[in-house]
């Protein structure tokens, strides 16, 4: 790095606004931070909306772009080319996080802007739209890296986008350190030491699919009547403000209608992070759902596996790289069945789930905070 102190913007959502593009940015940003403390330091240009907009943000956040306005995209790259110590802009970009009718305000800011941009992908869709196609290309033809978090995601960039390979950089998504421990230890904690638990977490929406994994639950509970299934999170604010709790309220009735009420439990709240690495440890089984299969990426499913929990999802291009059968199983998209026989197999035998969820643990020390926080140093260095 030539310059002491020089300083990286990260473009994206930021806590307090409740998502999880959010958390990653600040848990990137915080690691980066602590690491190279004696000669960099960052800052933060959120974006917001209606509602975000009127959060109270700490002081590491220098400016706010309105997603909807185009100006404000303009307005925000102009007062960064005018900050000396900006060297690096790193944009987390995710499909419906800038405005325009494709999701294609971020041009207006890229335009504008007269730093090096390394771009973090969240999503890749493979078999690409023409208009989703476009904007890949363009973003790639505007910035100086992409930063990916599957290999996976360099084939369809290549295949699909005709992107050079060169231009492209795996980092895998990043995770906290905590020691691993069997789930009996959390569970005492939370007043959960006579059950089974298997858990899912995240923002809820009907995308989540968790009705299929609730179907498969009747004739598992026969066999195991002391299993409970935890669903954490809170509504998608974005499906809240349009549908309110309409998708959970479906699964209320679906839990009453398959007399589930005592083995399906919602925890409603955006959990904090110890919260949420408690419930973890706690759990036997994480389960991952879900409506498609080109997902790239997953913060819960690398969650999960990073607090050395066996897993059970659906093989969508993320799970597909990294649950091999030593780490967990996959099953078929909207299959109950499959469903029911995956988690009775894991169930069944506590010797095969310890030893999965030691498998998991072990392959994501990679994947902790302070070494994504030195590849993402190592992309950076290279332009700043």
């Amino acid at each position: 790095m030539k310059n002491n102190k020089s300083s990286v913007l990260f473009v994206s959502t930021y806590p307090p606004r409740q998502c999880g593009i959010a958390t990653f940015t600040r848990d990137l940003k915080t690691a980066m931070d602590r690491k190279f403390n004696s000669k960099f330091k960052s800052k933060v240009v959120a974006m917001v909306n209606s509602e975000s907009g009127k959060l109270k943000y700490s002081n590491e956040v220098i400016l706010k772009i309105n997603r909807v306005d185009t100006q404000d995209y303009i307005d925000a790259a102009k007062k960064i080319n005018k900050m000396d110590s900006v060297k690096l802009v790193n944009i987390q970009h995710e499909f419906g996080l800038y405005g325009g009718k494709y999701f294609n305000y971020l041009t207006a800011f890229l335009d504008k802007i007269n730093r090096p941009v390394c771009i973090t992908l969240h999503s890749v869709p493979p078999n690409p739209k023409d208009n989703i196609k476009s904007i890949i290309q363009y973003l790639a033809m505007k910035s100086s890296s992409f930063i990916v978090m599957v290999d996976k995601a360099v084939e369809i960039l290549s295949k699909d986008y005709g992107i050079n390979n060169k231009k492209i950089v795996v980092i895998p998504h990043g995770i906290h350190e905590v020691p691993y421990e069997r789930s009996v230890v959390q569970k005492a904690k939370l007043g959960y030491k006579d059950k089974l638990l298997i858990s899912s977490f995240g923002l809820i929406s009907k995308f989540k699919n968790y009705e299929v994994i609730i179907k498969a639950l009747p004739k598992v509970v026969k066999k195991y009547p002391n299993l409970l299934y935890l669903i954490m999170g809170r509504t998608h604010p974005g499906i809240a403000e349009i549908d309110g709790e309409k998708y959970r309220n479906s699964l209320k009735k679906l839990i009453s209608r398959l007399n589930l009420e005592g083995n399906v439990k919602f925890i409603n709240k955006y959990l904090d992070l110890n919260e949420l690495h408690q419930y973890l440890r706690a759990t036997d089984i994480f389960v991952s759902s879900g409506t498609g299969l080109g997902q790239i990426v997953s913060g819960t499913l690398s969650y999960a596996m990073g607090c050395g929990r066996p897993v059970i999802t659906i093989p969508f291009l993320h799970a597909k790289e990294v649950v091999t059968k030593d780490r967990g199983i996959l099953v078929e998209l909207g299959n109950p069945k499959s469903y029911k026989e995956a988690i009775i197999k894991l169930l069944s035998n506590p010797e095969l789930r310890e030893k999965m969820g030691k498998n998991a643990y072990k392959y994501t020390r990679q994947m902790t905070w302070p070494n994504v926080a030195e590849s993402y140093m190592k992309v950076f260095n290279e332009y700043m």
